[in-house]
């Protein structure tokens, strides 16, 4: 008799949420979507105003923060080293509303550019619990 466990064998692993948003050309999307509302939406402003005049510079540095955590290639830390996301924010005065703007952002920006549902939930609570240790300042 054959004992072998062949459950996990005949099992596709799981694909990397980098993989399904799209690889990088879906995850350069998400980004740029996301720094277009914060240009375009007032209810924004403040989040908007915590960032250069041109945001460049931020969507590349999100585009390859973002790449290599959703599990694809670590641009990020190949650049810059380890990401130390909250002591690089700490310059910059975050409170809950800058949060929620931020977090705000990133869901509208996933659900126009049609980001599984499933998947955007299970990124918005970790982008939430992120973004909620990078606030800095009260209120």
């Amino acid at each position: 008799m054959d004992n072998r466990d062949t459950t996990d064998a005949d099992t596709p692993a799981p694909m990397p949420p980098f993989d399904r948003m799209g690889g990088e050309p879906g995850v350069r999307a998400l980004v740029d979507r996301f720094y277009d509302l914060m240009d375009l939406e007032p209810a924004l402003a403040g989040i908007r105003a915590l960032h250069p005049d041109t945001l460049d510079g931020s969507r590349d540095k999100l585009h390859w923060f973002l790449c290599g955590w959703l599990g694809g290639p670590n641009h990020y830390t190949d650049r810059f080293g380890h990401p130390r996301l909250r002591a690089r924010h700490l310059p910059y005065a975050i409170g809950i509303a800058e949060r929620d703007q931020w977090l705000a952002c990133m869901a509208q920006a996933m659900a126009e550019q049609v980001v599984d549902p499933a998947l955007a939930q299970r990124l918005a609570e970790s982008f939430f619990g992120t973004a909620d240790w990078m606030r800095n300042k009260g209120g």
